[in-house]
């Protein structure tokens, strides 16, 4: 598989990137047969963090034996020194490594810098001067702290979601980080489900050269599928353009991203899927979310308690409880038409 430069790093990752979030879904034997055929393929970059569950943990079953050919980034929350460092030694010893090559603060509201009070930046260079960690990067969902982290010059990566739905703003990361020699990783590249076509979010994204997308997989045919197109890169014609141009039409404005940040919610809303159902059942097959099942879930939102935790956590700046209620509107009327 192609490799390129990974900024000042110089370390040389794969083009395609694994994002590990997934394989939480699945069981040890299936996410090692995944990882194994994704590792066997080429891939040698694999994103992960210590707080998808077991995520880490399959990592270390599957590929500790080719360690020494393989690049891991971890993630860690902004929760103190102690106990980002305590979230290290486990990250280590779930994966069965003594290092990690890239470190990264998962989202932070804010961008640690020497000096802070809290001592955050501090752990992450002691973590490298004790070989812990080789790399320090930063993810973020804000564009404003995306910039921060780029420009102050003490990161080595950015982590940010980057795909054919994306900002003409946003995807000026690409220049900035190129000008200060950062890495580059894309997340959510299929925008959460909304981007329908593997082939084209993967040509979007191949127009930038300095863009590593971690593509999350739980299922060996999506995982083939982008092993496909890098075999046989897809083009980025007129058609596929079209493709592009009709999503952004559809989906600009305020919809959900489904990362996550918004839970957990006291009335137990799914909001990642809910807030952006209407979305989902127009790309995707609406049958299975039409089930007795989905009309459970979706009934939760009458239950909502305004406590507003969605949306003072929603790196968009949603009104999350008003979509919810015009996401709710929409399903009924869709329940209705079945009648």
């Amino acid at each position: 598989m192609k490799q390129f430069r990974f900024g000042r790093t110089n370390l040389m990752v794969s083009h395609s990137g694994f994002g590990a979030l997934p394989i939480q879904r699945v069981s040890f034997e299936e996410a090692a047969a995944l990882l194994r055929r994704a590792y066997e393929a080429g891939i040698n970059f694999f994103d992960t963090a210590n707080m998808y569950s077991d995520s880490e943990a399959k990592i270390g079953a599957a590929l500790s034996d080719v360690r020494g050919n393989i690049m891991i980034a971890t993630k860690t929350m902004l929760a103190g020194p102690e106990r980002m460092m305590k979230n290290l030694e486990n990250s280590l010893k779930m994966m069965k490594t003594d290092y990690v090559d890239l470190l990264q603060l998962h989202n932070p509201d804010r961008v640690p810098m020497p000096g802070d009070e809290d001592g955050a930046y501090e752990m992450l260079l002691q973590a490298k001067r004790q070989g812990k960690v080789r790399f320090i990067g930063v993810t973020n969902h804000r564009l404003r702290l995306a910039k921060q982290a780029v420009e102050s010059g003490h990161y080595d990566s950015l982590q940010f979601p980057l795909s054919v739905l994306s900002s003409d703003a946003d995807l000026g990361l690409s220049d900035l980080c190129k000008r200060h020699d950062i890495g580059l990783i894309a997340m959510k590249a299929m925008s959460g489900g909304l981007v329908r076509s593997g082939k084209i979010a993967f040509a979007f994204l191949s127009q930038y050269d300095n863009i590593l997308p971690i593509w999350g997989v739980q299922r060996m045919s999506e995982l083939e599928e982008f092993l496909s197109c890098e075999a046989n890169p897809p083009e980025l014609n007129a058609e596929t353009r079209a493709v592009i141009d009709e999503d952004r039409s559809a989906l600009k404005g305020a919809f959900c991203r489904g990362c996550g940040y918004c839970l957990p919610c006291p009335a137990n809303i799914p909001i990642p899927t809910a807030a952006r159902l209407s979305l989902l059942m127009a790309r995707s097959p609406a049958k299975p979310f039409l089930g007795k099942e989905w009309q459970a879930e979706m009934d939760k939102i009458d239950e909502c308690t305004a406590c507003r935790h969605c949306s003072q956590n929603c790196p968009y700046g949603l009104d999350t409880p008003k979509l919810l209620k015009e996401e709710k509107i929409k399903y009924d009327k869709a329940l209705a038409a079945l009648a």
